[in-house]
């Protein structure tokens, strides 16, 4: 079971946006994920007027490491760890601090 998934808010905990929170976009492969508006950085493209695109510096997200990152308790306003239990025959996934269910409406 994939501990981080596409759609949590995580908070970075190493790089340049340190301690910036973030919702994971998706999944680029096991071991990398794209967060909304960290790691952001300039592409030069050139244009390519078969393929009508312009010319220019672009803005473009790259992906991080999952060990960087670290999924946001809204409950305690910090990083947690996040861990799997087993409750009515269902894997769900739950903060390590408090075993409240991640994505759980406080």
């Amino acid at each position: 079971m994939e501990k981080i998934r596409k759609g949590d808010e995580v908070i970075m905990l190493t790089g340049r946006d340190k301690k910036r929170r973030g919702t994971v976009l998706s999944r680029v492969d096991v071991d990398h994920v794209l967060v909304e508006g960290i790691n952001v950085v300039k592409k030069h493209t050139r244009p390519n007027p078969m393929q009508g695109t312009t010319g220019g510096i672009t803005d473009k997200t790259m992906p991080v490491h999952i060990s960087n990152v670290a999924i946001f308790n809204p409950a305690t306003g910090k990083a947690d760890r996040v861990g799997i239990q087993e409750v009515e025959g269902r894997k769900i996934r739950v903060f390590r601090s408090s075993g409240e269910p991640v994505g759980a409406k406080a």
